[in-house]
């Protein structure tokens, strides 16, 4: 499904030169479950911003089914993210002012698709992720964990292939954090490639693989046996 060829990222900043990727070389599978882990700095987020079509390497080839990303152009970058990768942050970014429905229809309408049925598969979506009572209440009148399942229900509102998920639980108490991690399993087992984020040893343990990063580099790949 992904192939990360010799990627590398460099960020200048007059003088100054940050090598965040140094010839990265990954290849994910579909359906896989694996975590990034790493320190602050170690390249984690710079990896998952190429892998999500945020941010274009400096250098290397980037497959994703079979289309090479590096030679899009910005447009065409924003369609396929539309398409087939679904985001979950740490900080939600949830539309304030937006009611959880109207926060999950909100991928579909960028998508082109009819105002009923996006409304329709925004409902059963948060009805999937034990929101069917909330679905008319502002992010203020949701708790941290109900924030994150609309930001979930947003996020497969396309059907992604490919689900990010930058430290989910960051920001979550315990049970709420477990009730995250379980949607994300469950979704994996449906068929979704989920790549996490994090910083988090025990959440990365849970993973079938988990990627170690350190200094912009694959410092380790092991697959849980």
């Amino acid at each position: 499904m992904i192939e990360l060829h010799q990627i590398n990222r460099v960020f200048r900043n007059g003088e100054s030169t940050v090598h965040a990727l140094r010839d990265v070389d990954l290849r994910i599978e579909a359906a896989e479950y694996m975590s990034i882990l790493g320190p602050s700095g170690s390249g984690k987020s710079t990896l998952m911003h190429i892998l999500g079509c945020l941010d274009t390497a400096t250098g290397g080839r980037y497959i994703l089914n079979n289309h090479d990303i590096s030679t899009l152009d910005v447009n065409q970058m924003a369609a396929i993210r539309n398409r087939n990768i679904g985001f979950i942050f740490q900080r939600f970014h949830l539309l304030p002012r937006s009611t959880a429905l109207q926060n999950v229809a909100m991928p579909m309408r960028l998508a082109g698709m009819k105002n009923a049925d996006r409304m329709l598969r925004a409902a059963q979506l948060l009805q999937r992720v034990g929101l069917g009572d909330r679905m008319h209440h502002r992010p203020s009148q949701l708790s941290g964990g109900q924030q994150q399942r609309v930001a979930i229900a947003r996020a497969l509102a396309n059907a992604p292939q490919l689900l990010l998920a930058d430290e989910p639980t960051g920001n979550l108490d315990t049970q709420s954090g477990s009730q995250i991690v379980q949607l994300l399993e469950e979704l994996q087992a449906e068929g979704t490639t989920v790549v996490i984020v994090t910083h988090d040893e025990e959440l990365a343990a849970r993973t079938g693989r988990v990627v170690r990063m350190l200094d912009g580099k694959i410092a380790s790949d092991a697959v849980k046996a």
